[in-house]
């Protein structure tokens, strides 16, 4: 494995029947960068993602992480080296406030025993980290707050919060700004772009403004294949992926 990937795929490939999901995928996610997935419906930029996060098994071909063959691991496996994706981490606790249910993904990464849920947040070693974390993602506000009572948009950012919790070394992110409205999806890439260069994150989105915005690099893939990845310049000016994603304008 090349020193500089953190994530690297070789000749991935996902089928169901006849239908080839992900197709001799080969990517190197750098360490620091924002790497964007961008592609049409069905593409099978969710099913890579769930190849690379360990929920889903692939058919051939390897994924490696921080210099590990990880392609057989099961996904807490991958959550404990410190690959963390976002939903599939965060399941939010409705009927607990923020801090709590950070404090909940706090506790698991400090090894305790998984105690009522509802006293996590009061436990000074948990809760100081949860504090620092809600600070980090702009929810230190809405502490005391019911999940259930908190906006679609600050749902996501609490998803954010809790595996960032998790002190991962990189996000896998699908799709974090879907069903946001404009104020709330700027609100996401604040957030994110707070994060760069300290995490590494895969971004799988379909709002090319918040990628062109974000990423370092992207990746385009298109009937489960990689048609090109570079700079976002490149991508943009790239004839192939014009015809295939972007259009000409």
């Amino acid at each position: 494995m090349s020193a500089e990937c953190m994530l690297e795929t070789r000749s991935l490939c996902k089928r169901f029947g006849g239908v080839s999901a992900t197709d001799d995928v080969s990517l190197c996610i750098y360490a620091g960068e924002v790497h964007a997935l961008i592609g049409p419906n069905g593409a099978g930029k969710t099913t890579l993602i769930s190849q690379l996060s360990g929920l889903l098994r692939s058919d051939s071909g390897k994924i490696f992480f921080s210099g590990e063959d990880v392609s057989r691991k099961s996904a807490a496996a991958l959550a404990q080296l410190g690959l963390a994706r976002s939903f599939q981490i965060t399941s939010v606790f409705q009927e607990l406030t923020v801090i709590e249910n950070v404090a909940i993904a706090v506790q698991v990464t400090l090894g305790s025993s998984f105690r009522f849920l509802g006293n996590a947040a009061k436990d000074p070693a948990i809760l100081g980290p949860a504090t620092e974390v809600l600070k980090r993602t702009g929810l230190a506000d809405k502490s005391s707050v019911l999940a259930s009572r908190i906006s679609h948009g600050e749902r996501r950012q609490l998803e954010i919060a809790m595996a960032l919790a998790t002190e991962p070394k990189m996000l896998l992110l699908d799709e974090p700004m879907a069903g946001m409205g404009q104020a709330e999806s700027n609100d996401m890439i604040t957030l994110l772009a707070s994060l760069k260069g300290d995490k590494t994150m895969l971004l799988v989105e379909h709002d090319m403004d918040t990628v062109f915005t974000l990423a370092d690099r992207i990746s385009v893939l298109v009937y489960g294949r990689v048609i090109a990845t570079g700079s976002p310049e490149e991508i943009r000016a790239n004839r192939e992926v014009q015809q295939a994603y972007l259009g000409d304008d």
